[in-house]
């Protein structure tokens, strides 16, 4: 790709003026989000179920020290969204970081990341179908229902919100959005407060004797806050969503760094702040994995129904989580078919502008998950959510190397650089892949599901290798038919 076609792409203001852009799969998308929707997205990927639900179980663990666990898993993934962002401002693009692999690795290297993505995408959306039935049947009036029927529902109604337009999934996710953040910060007021007037709290008074009387920062010493990192990486994925939002707002060059930026104090302030504060109130042996730590708090304290409001929270992170893979996959997919590395079906758009048949695809693989929910109910969620983990490192693996090529290229006078920019390339880039797959080698020390899942990569490479010889002539003829196109 020539750098004047990539000038010629940032140049172009609106989808409808003349000149095609730099990836074909950009092409007839429109620009409806706004920035409120993008920060919104961005935060609302910043924070999810790993937070809610998660951090309980992690605290008991790994105790206060889970606070310096996602403090330095949030540095990193910050690194990955910070060079992401400075693709994005290179050149949006609604295939994001498929099409930046497709310009810096090669049609192969599109062809991994993609499918690695929707690997992630489609089987985490199985886990929120999962987890969105199981959260519902904390209800009473829920219980007569079916786990595999609420998981069908969640999808239906999720997936027609997607296909309607990309405006209403913009909504949907900024009071998705709104409701996690203002839990939080409801909660950290609590905290706060309940700290602040030494109220009792479980039968002893909040602050840092409940840390020193407890075994201090490591109660249990440094390896299990080294483990527990497997998990929270995954804490932070759908970050990368705000490359893929970028795709379909007018001004990405405003909006785009502003939602990047936020993403490092938002980590600071919700994750950290609010495991501190959980450290403050209890101890870590207090918390546990089958409740929330929220709850766990709050019941404490007498409130009442705090957990019917943490599980209506839950599930809202769950419907969003499902919301964005819809979103997200049915773009990625579009960009590949395009190039023909994915069905070609993939690549249709609707009156709405909307990539309907890669939206469909990820829902078909979900239907799947709907009949894993009546096999295997009490194990759905856990078989799906760690092969989800394999894509979701892949993918930021990929976007970091990416970003080491565009960088190398710049300096060879190549492409130009934006004034957003990720720091101290290529050491920031190196330093990020190595922790990466730091904390996907940590998963082998966990025997009953990590190992099982390592043990998959040479299954899923087979495929891969499989799927690419299966499609590499219609994607040399894809490409050759789209370089020798002239400009429309």
């Amino acid at each position: 790709m020539s750098k004047e076609a990539v000038e010629s792409a940032q140049a172009t203001p609106h989808p409808q003026v003349a000149a095609a852009p730099a990836d074909a799969g950009d092409a007839g998308y429109s620009k409806d989000l706004k920035a409120r929707h993008v920060n919104m997205i961005a935060i609302g990927g910043a924070i999810g179920t790993g937070l809610f639900l998660g951090a309980g179980g992690r605290l008991h663990n790994a105790g206060p020290a889970l606070a310096l666990a996602y403090l330095v898993c949030g540095v990193f993934a910050f690194f990955v969204v910070r060079a992401l962002g400075e693709l994005v401002l290179y050149r949006p693009s609604s295939g994001s970081f498929v099409s930046y692999a497709r310009e810096f690795l090669g049609e192969k290297g599109a062809y991994v990341a993609g499918w690695m993505y929707f690997l992630n995408w489609s089987t985490t959306g199985i886990a929120d179908i999962t987890a969105i039935a199981l959260y519902t049947h904390y209800w009473s009036m829920f219980t007569s229902i079916p786990q595999w029927v609420l998981a069908l529902i969640a999808l239906a109604v999720v997936l027609t919100v997607n296909l309607i337009s990309v405006k209403i999934f913009g909504e949907m996710e900024f009071w998705f959005a709104i409701i996690k953040v203002a839990t939080l910060v409801g909660f950290m007021l609590i905290g706060i407060f309940l700290l602040a007037t030494q109220h009792d709290v479980g039968g002893s008074k909040p602050g840092l004797s409940v840390i020193t009387d407890h075994g201090g920062v490591f109660p249990h010493g440094l390896m299990p806050v080294v483990l527990v990192m497997q998990g929270v990486i995954f804490a932070y994925a759908a970050l990368e969503l705000v490359g893929v939002a970028a795709g379909e707002t007018a001004e990405p060059e405003k909006v785009v760094p502003r939602a990047v930026n936020s993403i490092m104090w938002r980590v600071g302030l919700f994750y950290v702040g609010s495991v501190v504060l959980l450290a403050l109130l209890l101890p870590g042996s207090v918390y546990s994995a089958d409740q929330s730590p929220f709850v766990t708090v709050l019941s404490k304290i007498g409130v009442p129904a705090a957990g019917d409001v943490m599980n209506l929270v839950v599930l809202t992170a769950a419907m969003s989580s499902l919301n964005s893979g819809l979103y997200s996959t049915g773009r990625i997919l579009r960009s590949m078919a395009m190039a023909g590395s994915a069905p070609k079906f993939t690549r249709v758009m609707s009156r709405s502008q909307v990539p309907y048949g890669g939206i469909l695809l990820t829902c078909a693989v979900c239907v799947l998950g709907v009949g894993l929910n009546y096999l295997v109910p009490s194990k759905a969620f856990e078989i799906v959510l760690n092969v989800a983990s394999l894509g979701i490192i892949s993918t930021w693996v990929i976007i970091m190397i990416c970003h080491v090529i565009f960088v190398r290229r710049a300096r060879e006078g190549q492409v130009t650089r934006p004034h957003f920019q990720l720091k101290f390339s290529p050491v920031t880039e190196i330093a990020t892949i190595v922790f990466l797959l730091v904390c996907l080698g940590m998963m082998w020390n966990d025997e009953e599901v990590g190992r099982k899942t390592l043990l998959l990569i040479p299954v899923i490479a087979v495929m891969l290798v499989a799927g690419w010889f299966g499609i590499r002539r219609q994607a040399a003829k894809d490409a050759a038919k789209a370089s020798s196109e002239p400009p429309k």
